[in-house]
């Protein structure tokens, strides 16, 4: 009995195509949904974040401040400053702007600090905070 070898089949240009079409769309999806992700982590951290700046009104209340969040923003208002943590990718930005010098609505950054975790923009926050009230 003799085995008949079936040739090959030939690769054409629609199965490379679709090949490469499905490729494309697995890894937009992957990237779609890392972004996703990330976004959701920021997200949850900058809740964070404003639990912790906002456990107590008392204190925020006597340094005039006002505790808010917007998207992934976390701000501390004074009438003179404003200290803003910015979560993004994995990293927060925390920047201290002066109110005084500035048009209404405006605030020009002074300082700026980057770090990773909630902990550490707390306590930069505080730094900020601390620098202006002295």
């Amino acid at each position: 009995m003799s085995v008949s070898a079936k040739p090959p089949k030939l690769l054409t240009l629609r199965d490379a195509f679709e090949t490469e079409s499905a490729r494309r769309e697995a890894e937009r999806r992957a990237r779609e949904d890392a972004e996703r992700r990330q976004q959701e982590h920021d997200l949850a951290s900058a809740e964070a974040l404003l639990a912790a700046v906002s456990a107590d009104r008392g204190f925020l209340a006597e340094r005039g401040l006002v505790a808010d969040l917007r998207r992934y923003t976390v701000s501390l208002d004074h009438t003179n400053y404003r200290v803003a943590a910015y979560f993004e990718a994995g990293k927060v930005n925390i920047t201290l702007s002066d109110k005084r010098t500035t048009s209404p609505g405006s605030a020009a950054p002074r300082k700026q600090e980057t770090v990773e975790t909630v902990e550490d923009a707390l306590k930069v926050m505080a730094q900020f905070l601390a620098d202006e009230t002295r």
